[in-house]
Parts: structure tokens; C-alpha cells; sequence
């Protein structure tokens, strides 16, 4: 089934991702960790759909997505950033992107982050957080987004990582084996793995190695 959702809020987190706020459609239920696939209202975009994940909880008012543009390619992320309050964009029924197996290991590239805010916020609501930890990788500084948020739910588990910028305050370089070991002292646990091109099978991989078992690892490409 289709919706036809208005847009209610839009704000910029970073120079390039935007939390879009819409309408909830009358009876649309969903889970923390499904998405949906979305398109522009145009017949410019007919047949044309891309994947998101609510960054919402099912309890709020109104759906929330987190979506980075990519302003270089003329797909749907840039059709969607030129969309303003009061616009309309198509979503369809959710779907299963990542299913919770409880308190783990998120690690995340960039906006491979946004399936992970919800299953976080719902922990959070269920005081089920644990010892959860957030690895979050971004190019700079400058591109984190969410952080407070993040520091408030995880505390020190919040763990930054920058691949681009010696300056930063963080750890500057690519997840690696040896930074899994640095921060993961339990390999007996859920992980979660979300990011750019091969991130997470590459991530999947040091997991593995240090001895996380296949079924505790929780992919999304």
C-alpha cells in the first residue's frame, strides 16, 4: 500500500543530512528498525523508490526520517531535500531492515547510523539500554549529528571515530581489528552493522575473527 505523507518539519542536522518530520498516516503501525521505501509525488519519479528507516517510534505522533542528500547524484535523496513544509512525498507499508536482539554492539558509517536511532530510543523508553555500546564513524567532525542525544541514552558508550580529519578531539582513522579489540571486550554479544559500501561486510569480517558468531552479527548493506 501507498501513503501520501505531508511534510510537517524539515531541519538541517549537518550540511547535508536532513530530519524530515511528516504526517503518520490513520492506522500506520510500525517496529524501532523498519523502513519504508519512498518517492516523490512527480511522474518524473514514477516507479522510482528508494529505502528509509524510521527514526521515529511507534508511539509518536508523527513519522521521523534521517536522510543524507547526496546532492552530486540526481536520485531520490536531492528530489526529496528540495521538498518544503507543507509538501507531500509517497512512502509505503514498513518492512523489517533490522530486528532487535536486545542490548549489543552498534556500529555505524555515516548515515548507516539512522536504522540504529530508533532501536536506541526504544531501549532507552524501556530502560533496556545495558551496556550498549555506539561506534559511530563519520569523515569529520563536522558531519556527527545527533551527539547529545546519543551521549544521553549511552553515556560513555557513545564512542566517536573520524577518518578524515587529524584535528578532531576523536580517534582519527578507519575501524579496524585492532580498534574492535580496543572497545569490545565482549565478543559474545549482538552487533549491529550499518554503513557505505563494504563497511559492514568488512566490519563483519574482524567480528568474526574475534570471535563473534555469524548469527549474533546483524547486517544491513
Amino acid at each position: 500500500m501507498e501513503f501520501k505523507v505531508r511534510i510537517e518539519d524539515k531541519k538541517y542536522l549537518t550540511h547535508d543530512v536532513i530530519q524530515f518530520t511528516v504526517e503518520k498516516p490513520e492506522g500506520f503501525t510500525y517496529n524501532a528498525g523498519q523502513a519504508i521505501e519512498a518517492s516523490v509525488d512527480d511522474p518524473r519519479f514514477k516507479n522510482d523508490w528508494a529505502p528509509f528507516t524510521m527514526t521515529s517510534l511507534n508511539r509518536d505522533e508523527f513519522l521521523q526520517f534521517t536522510i543524507k542528500i547526496y546532492t552530486q547524484h540526481n536520485g531520490m535523496t536531492r528530489a526529496l531535500s528540495k521538498l518544503n513544509i507543507g509538501d507531500h512525498f509517497l512512502i509505503t507499508d514498513p518492512w523489517d531492515s533490522f530486528i532487535s536482539k536486545g542490548p549489543g554492539v552498534f556500529i555505524a558509517g555515516g548515515t548507516g547510523v539512522t536504522p540504529f536511532i530508533a532501536l536506541l530510543r526504544q531501549m532507552y523508553l524501556d530502560n533496556s539500554v545495558g551496556n550498549s555500546k555506539l561506534l559511530f564513524s563519520n569523515k569529520t567532525d563536522d558531519d556527527i549529528f545527533l551527539a547529545n542525544e546519543f551521549r544521553k541514552i549511552l553515556g560513555d558508550n557513545f564512542i566517536n571515530i573520524v577518518t578524515r580529519d587529524e584535528q578532531s578531539e576523536f580517534y582519527t582513522g578507519r575501524i579496524s581489528r585492532q580498534l574492535l579489540k580496543k572497545y569490545v571486550s565482549n565478543f559474545n554479544q549482538p552487533f549491529y552493522l550499518c554503513g557505505p559500501d563494504n563497511f559492514a561486510n568488512e566490519i563483519k569480517g574482524y567480528l568474526i575473527e574475534l570471535g563473534a558468531g555469524d548469527e549474533l552479527v546483524n547486517v544491513s548493506l
